[in-house]
C-alpha cells in the first residue's frame, strides 16, 4: 500500500465508522506504518479529529521514532499505537494498522462490576470471535493518553505472544478497544466482530456459556483460530 492509498484508505475507514456508530463526535483515532519504499515511518489522525470528515493531505505523518514530519498535530494515542506496533511486530511482522474506538458495547461491557476480576474481556462466545478477534485483555483503567497505559498493553501483547496465543486487540477499560491487522480493512472486520459479539454479551438475559474446548480445538484444526 503506497503512503496516498494509506492516506485514503484511512478516511475511507474512519467515515465507514462513524457513519455506523462505531465512533462519535472526535473520539477514536487510526494509524498505519507505511512501507519501506515509501519512506518508512507512520500516518495517524489528527488530535481531535472526527473520523467521520477526514482529509487525506491533513493526516500526521511521522518518521519511524514517531517524530512529527507534517500533517496536522498526531492524536495523542500515537505512543500508545507506537508500543503496539512494537510489541504485535514481534509476533505479527506483517501488522500494519491499529484502530481505536469508543464502540458502545465494548465500552458498556467494561462497566459491568462483575467483569473487574476477569482478565479478558470476553469469553469464547462465538465461532467468529474465536476465529476472527481471540482474546482481549482487559487493560485496567488509565487516564487517556497515560503512558502507564502503553506500557500495560505491549506486556499483555509480549505475555499473550509468548505463550503461544498471539492477540490482535486489547480492551482499555471505560476506553475503548484497541484493534491491530495487516491492513486497516481487516482491522475494521475484527472491530465489527469484537463490538458484535459485546453486544450479543449485553443483550442475552442470562449469562452465556462460552464454547467448550472441544469446539475451539476444532476452530482452531479446521480455521487455524488462535486462542
Amino acid at each position: 500500500m503506497t503512503e496516498s492509498q494509506a492516506r485514503d484508505e484511512i478516511c475511507r475507514v474512519g467515515r465507514s465508522l462513524f457513519e455506523r456508530g462505531y465512533v462519535h463526535a472526535t473520539a477514536g483515532n487510526i494509524s498505519v506504518r507505511l512501507d519501506a519504499s515509501d519512506g518508512g515511518g507512520f500516518l495517524i489522525t489528527p488530535t481531535d479529529a472526527c473520523l467521520g470528515f477526514l482529509d487525506p493531505a491533513r493526516l500526521a505523518r511521522l518518521d519511524a521514532q514517531g517524530r512529527q514530519i507534517s500533517g496536522d498535530r498526531a492524536s495523542k494515542t500515537i505512543a500508545l499505537h507506537l508500543m503496539i506496533y512494537g510489541a504485535a511486530g514481534q509476533f505479527d511482522p506483517k501488522t500494519c494498522c491499529v484502530i481505536h474506538t469508543h464502540s458502545t458495547h465494548c465500552v458498556a461491557l467494561s462497566l459491568q462490576p462483575t467483569l473487574g476480576s476477569e482478565p479478558e474481556l470476553l469469553p469464547a462466545l462465538t465461532p467468529y470471535f474465536v476465529m476472527k478477534v481471540g482474546h482481549v485483555p482487559l487493560i485496567p483503567y488509565h487516564r487517556p493518553g497515560d503512558p502507564a497505559a502503553a506500557r500495560c498493553v505491549a506486556t499483555a501483547i509480549e505475555s499473550y505472544g509468548r505463550a503461544g496465543k498471539p492477540i490482535r486487540a486489547v480492551m482499555l477499560a471505560r476506553l475503548g478497544p484497541n484493534i491491530w491487522h495487516d491492513s486497516p480493512a481487516a482491522a475494521m472486520a475484527s472491530l465489527e466482530e469484537l463490538e458484535e459479539t459485546a453486544r450479543l454479551a449485553l443483550l442475552s438475559p442470562l449469562v452465556p456459556l462460552p464454547l467448550t474446548e472441544a469446539h475451539i480445538e476444532e476452530l482452531r484444526q479446521t480455521f487455524g483460530a488462535r486462542w
